[in-house]
């Protein structure tokens, strides 16, 4: 499934470079995660670098995409 950023998110930035895929931008309050661009760095590392480089853990699976 698809990873989304819930509301701890401190618009640090520290996620967006990170994404092998540039599916993360910045939001109007906190970053953002483009469900239909997201592949949870399969094929690119072994974990989700969004979620591993958050200093506050706000990247989290959302059962609302799961993988097509």
């Amino acid at each position: 499934m698809a990873y989304k950023i819930n509301e701890d998110c401190t618009s640090c930035g520290a996620c967006e470079s990170e994404c092998p895929v540039q599916a993360i931008s910045e939001g109007d309050d906190v970053y953002v995660i483009d469900p239909k661009k997201c592949v949870e760095c399969e094929g690119h590392f072994d974990s989700a670098q969004c979620a591993e480089v958050c200093p506050v853990g706000a990247p989290v699976p959302d059962p609302t995409h799961p993988k097509k």
